[in-house]
């Protein structure tokens, strides 16, 4: 597959979000003359592909440096992003100057942080590793760190120079880590693209394999139309101002379960659990037919992601979603549907329905408490 798809995310500072394999070359472009000292950032166990994009930019001549961070959410902490503004700082980093952020959405999202942190903002190219960030984490501009009291709590909007997609990257991932990034195309499908829903339910044992997939003109479409979906909306709405909530569907339940989870739990898996939560929830608020609810679970278990979460954390998982970033004051908001490609938001719904939708997603008996609210 030698095929590049661009796909440009509008706004006050137009980018592109670059599709394919063996993007390598696309770098030096996407930086600019003007950028002398350019930062890669990236986990252990990209230290290989770190170490080949830093010789590759030196050799284009960027005085180039290497910074190691945690693996996944581990890196998403205070902590973290003031070791990165310390090597910037003793490297004499400047407001023309750069990072590279090599990695999945946690890598993207810390990059994107200290980029917009940096002397209040310097370029920052988004180099996503996982399908999970090529289509969520890497592209919008919101970036973020994490605190003990929830998820992406600390962040900044900075919309990245330019964002590269090389597909080869994929061929590594581990299958449910592959999968788990599934969701978030998923989403785009049922919020917006009913055509990705198609062809995820017409190719599901392609997708179930990391190495096939990658290669395949299915995951390029797939991938390109995540970025299309997620592109236009934050092309209209960088700050979340009104339609970029859609992006949200699934994500208010799944960001709590990730809390409860302290994060040992795939973003990916917790959204899948969460679309399935809303689905039901829209159901009973009588906004969604059974028949796309049950769509919800036949794509996703058909994917091999979970659809239900264990029946005694709701009092938990209640907590966490009131302390969730969507939530206004005490009034919880969810993005529901109607129908596919027809979200719309939910307020303040009734605490006994959300208890009900929760029962219709719970492995085992609710808890009384459950009951009662």
């Amino acid at each position: 597959m030698s095929d590049v798809r661009r796909v440009t995310v509008t706004g006050e500072r137009p980018y592109d979000v670059v599709i394919g394999r063996n993007l390598l070359a696309e770098l030096p472009a996407t930086l600019g003359e003007a950028v002398r000292r350019v930062l890669v950032v990236h986990p252990a166990a990209l230290a290989t592909t770190a170490d080949v994009i830093i010789e590759d930019l030196r050799a284009h001549g960027y005085e180039t440096f290497g910074a190691e961070v945690p693996d996944a959410e581990e890196s998403k902490t205070a902590q973290v992003a003031a070791f990165l503004w310390g090597v910037l700082g003793q490297a004499d980093f400047t407001r023309s100057d750069a990072i590279v952020a090599v990695g999945g959405g946690a890598t993207t999202d810390l990059g994107g942080f200290v980029a917009a942190t940096w002397l209040r903002g310097i370029r920052v190219v988004q180099v996503p590793t996982t399908v999970l960030a090529m289509v969520d984490a890497a592209v919008g501009g919101k970036t973020g760190i994490n605190t003990a009291e929830g998820k992406n709590l600390v962040g900044a909007f900075h919309p990245p120079a330019a964002v590269l997609c090389d597909l080869a990257a994929l061929e590594s991932m581990q299958p449910f880590d592959f999968v788990a990034g599934l969701a978030e195309i998923v989403k785009a499908g049922f919020i917006a693209d009913p055509r990705i829903l198609e062809l995820v339910e017409g190719n599901v044992d392609l997708l179930k394999d990391p190495v096939a997939a990658a290669r395949s003109e299915v995951l390029l479409e797939l991938v390109e139309r995540a970025v299309v979906v997620k592109a236009r909306v934050v092309g209209e709405d960088l700050k979340e101002a009104g339609l970029r909530e859609i992006l949200n569907y699934g994500h208010t339940f799944g960001h709590a379960v990730e809390h409860v989870e302290r994060y040992q739990w795939r973003h990916g898996a917790a959204v899948s659990v969460g679309m399935v939560y809303v689905a039901e929830l829209a159901r009973l608020a009588g906004r969604l037919s059974d028949d796309v609810v049950a769509r919800h679970r036949a794509v996703l278990t058909s994917l091999g992601l979970p659809t239900t979460y264990r029946g005694d954390r709701w009092e938990r998982l209640l907590t966490a979603m009131r302390r969730d970033k969507k939530t206004r004051g005490d009034l919880l908001r969810f993005v529901v549907l109607e129908d596919i490609g027809k979200p719309v938001r939910l307020e303040g719904p009734d605490p006994t329905l959300l208890a009900a939708a929760y029962a219709e997603i719970a492995e085992g008996a609710v808890t009384s408490s459950a009951v009662s609210l």
